[in-house]
């Protein structure tokens, strides 16, 4: 059994209910989050919350049939057994899809940190901006979250491990006349949060939207912050799901060793960088180090279990359940944009007329690629230089020519959820508004 777990007897219970009522195969995978988030309100703290949950879901194959029933909480083995034997009624035969068994022993990932920490970090950085804008209204919440999950099935595997993160988001609002300004970023981290630099990115941007100016019209090159920039690649991980191949729906489908971005561009995966690290899926298959993308040419799709199987290269360890009482299919986690070598001011003079699009309204472009969105905070930039926000702007266009129109790579990057993406520039997109 893995390290980063106490021993819960309820697993092996519901494993060995299973097969005594002829199931062929049963997993179970457990779920436990223990979170404390302090939220600001007003620049002021407002509340301290702790939150417990629990879930088990038991995944089983009877006559060949799949059933996966969840429950939270206490559990009644015998009702959740019988759960997912009445759905498996429902469903057709299928191959049983369970790892290994595996003895590997899994170190628990981050460090909590105490209430009166968070309470600390979040006043701190609201006492950071205030003391440079004190005529903004900032919300935040600081949050601790301890996360374990633990994984066994009828194969011989059991493994688990306890994963914390440290998470801050903060929003800062300014209101001149009947002209509202939001500011917003965060951050999340294993064991420590940089609150000075979270702090220095909103003064930052509120320094550059004193001014309003008029926006640009027209194809021209637009920059995207790293923050902005995880549109782009929501669309560039759809493609790249084996699912999509499997359907047909993505445009790669067929295009294994072509060049289909900017050469300029590589994407991987490592299981073990950054807040979002894990080292087996849900499915209890380990992660790997995977390379997508390298210098735009596409080398490998991820999937799970059965996707992989049925694409005829196995599982890349991308079995991820959307939810504990969903099946598993394939989803990223720790996808890296390898930076490029353009710091900022270099970003900003490969752009004569152009506009910094930072936070966004709306969804992202979807598997199609197209889209168009509002953009809630840009900048224009002209003759490299930033000089003002623009308002009422909508920025048009689709993703994959964008990709293929690279124009600069930065050498930042950070965290978007579980993306991890340089700024960029690219063209081919059109504004309209402003």
């Amino acid at each position: 059994m893995g390290s980063g777990h106490s021993y819960d007897p309820l697993p092996e219970k519901l494993i060995d209910l299973a097969l005594r009522s002829g199931a062929e195969a049963a997993e179970v995978l457990q779920s436990r989050s223990d979170a404390r988030p302090v939220f600001f309100e007003a620049n002021r703290l407002k509340q301290l919350e702790s939150s417990e949950a629990e879930g088990t879901a038991l995944r089983i194959w009877q006559q060949g049939r799949p059933g996966l029933a969840v429950a939270y909480g206490e559990v009644d083995p015998q009702a959740l057994l019988d759960k997912a034997i009445a759905l498996s009624e429902l469903n057709p035969p299928e191959d049983p899809e369970l790892t290994p068994a595996s003895d590997r022993l899994y170190a628990n990932l981050g460090e909590s940190r105490p209430v009166e920490q968070l309470v600390d970090w979040g006043q701190e950085l609201i006492e950071t901006i205030r003391t440079v804008y004190p005529e903004v209204i900032c919300e935040a919440e600081i949050q601790c979250e301890v996360e374990t999950t633990r994984i066994i099935n009828s194969l011989g595997l059991d493994q688990g491990y306890s994963d914390t993160t440290l998470s801050s988001y903060l929003t800062a609002e300014w209101v001149r006349g009947d002209d509202f300004l939001n500011v917003s970023d965060g951050q999340t981290q294993r064991s420590h949060l940089d609150i000075p630099a979270l702090a220095a990115q909103i003064i930052e941007r509120l320094d550059w939207a004193q001014t309003n100016v008029e926006g640009p019209k027209g194809r021209i090159p637009i920059l995207f912050s790293a923050k902005a920039a995880d549109m782009l690649w929501g669309t560039v991980q759809a493609a790249l799901s084996g699912k999509r191949v499997l359907e047909g729906s993505s445009p790669w489908s067929d295009r294994v060793g072509d060049v289909v971005i900017s050469p300029q561009l590589s994407l991987s995966q490592h299981p073990e960088r950054g807040p979002f690290s894990c080292p087996f899926d849900d499915e209890g298959t380990p992660t790997e180090i995977l390379t997508f993308i390298e210098q735009g040419e596409l080398r490998l799709f991820y999937t799970d279990r059965t996707i992989g199987r049925e694409l005829g290269g196995g599982s890349t360890g991308n079995g991820f359940r959307p939810g504990l009482g969903s099946y598993p299919t394939p989803g990223l986690f720790n996808l890296l944009v390898a930076p490029g070598h353009t710091d900022r001011a270099g970003l900003l003079s490969a752009m004569a007329d152009g506009l910094w699009v930072d936070q966004m309204l709306g969804g992202g472009a979807g598997i199609s690629g197209e889209f168009s969105i509002n953009v809630e905070l840009g900048y224009r930039v002209h003759r490299g230089e930033i000089t003002g926000r623009v308002k009422d702007v909508m920025v048009a266009g689709n993703v994959y020519r964008a990709l293929n129109q690279l124009v600069a790579l930065g050498s930042d990057a950070s965290w978007n959820g579980s993306c991890h993406t340089p700024s960029l520039v690219v063209d081919g997109l059109s504004v309209t508004g402003g």
